[in-house]
Parts: structure tokens; sequence; C-alpha cells
């Protein structure tokens, strides 16, 4: 009955540390969908209200080309962000693992 009450993750065995890090892989990566589907989100919403005047039946030609090109654009200014933030989070772990410990 004891057992029953006992925390899975807070024993130090191998099976419990591989536990944790298996809920913490599927807490990542249920993240990234979420912020996937944010990213979908966002895009289609700005993209429409700039390229769709008239909502109708069908895309005109126009409208199509114009949501392309937004959602290119939108696509490359998200990849330019998350490079760039990348490359930034990297260089500052390198510099404080290079800082002396006092």
């Amino acid at each position: 009955m004891s057992d029953f009450f006992k925390n899975p993750l807070s024993t130090s065995s191998p099976d419990s540390a591989a536990r944790k890090q298996a809920i913490m892989d599927q807490v990542r990566n249920e993240l990234a969908q979420a912020n996937a589907q944010q990213l979908m989100n966002n895009m289609n919403e700005r993209c429409f209200k700039a390229c769709v005047t008239k909502p109708g039946d069908s895309l005109s030609s126009s409208e199509q080309t114009c949501l392309t090109r937004c959602l290119d654009r939108f696509m490359d200014t998200f990849n330019a962000v998350s490079r760039t933030y990348v490359a930034r989070l990297a260089k500052e772990r390198s510099e404080s693992d290079s800082t002396p410990s006092l």
C-alpha cells in the first residue's frame, strides 16, 4: 500500500530515470506540436486577412499569389528568427561553460 503513494519519479533507479526522460521527451514533443500549430494558425490568420479581401467560394489568382507570397515570407521570417535565436542560445551556453566558477 505504501508503494501506491510513492512518486515513481523520485527514486534514483535507472528504470525511473528512463521513465522520467521519456515523460520529459513526451512533454517536449507535445510543446513542439502546440508551437507548430500556433505558428500555422498565426500564419493563416495574418495571410488570410492580408490577401482575401472578399471571401467567397474560391480564391482569385491574385489572392492565391498573395497567399503564396505571404506564407513564404512568414516562413522565411520565422526560420531566420529561429536560427538567430538558436545561435544566440548556443553562444550564451558556450560562454557560460567557459566562464570559470568562483
